[in-house]
């Protein structure tokens, strides 16, 4: 069932190793005390991994809607541009914000759009149900 996955690029590789940690190191830092030194810690880890999520999509062109392009790109323009918003909320001490942006990010561009990573005729749909 790996097969599709192996015999993926390695780009896709990276991009699905780094969501698969992001996901878990997410889960995480929900049960972390806020604002506590293993909270910031793992937290950078996290942003360092949705960077590598974001920007590897980038180099990812399965589907092409608008050249090589897809929406799903601007869904990791924008994933990026929210992870600076958020780390510049955390510095100014803007809980508020931070905690919005990153849950958000959490919820709308690890989750909502890993799901859509299990469509039938996608990489993860085939590794997961074989077809």
């Amino acid at each position: 069932m790996l097969q599709p996955l192996l015999a993926a690029s390695w780009v896709i590789q990276l991009h699905l190793l780094a969501a698969v940690l992001a996901l878990g190191l997410g889960l995480a830092q929900f049960s972390l005390e806020r604002g506590s030194p293993l909270h910031r810690r793992s937290g950078w880890l996290w942003v360092g991994l949705m960077t590598i999520t974001a920007g590897s999509s980038l180099f990812i062109h399965e589907i092409r809607m608008i050249g090589i392009w897809s929406p799903i790109h601007l869904l990791s323009l924008f994933t990026l541009a929210m992870l600076v918003l958020a780390v510049r909320a955390a510095r100014r001490h803007d809980v508020r914000v931070h905690r919005r942006t990153m849950i958000s990010l959490f919820v709308f561009a690890l989750i909502g759009a890993g799901a859509f990573a299990f469509m039938p005729g996608r990489l993860l749909h085939q590794v997961a149900f074989g077809s």
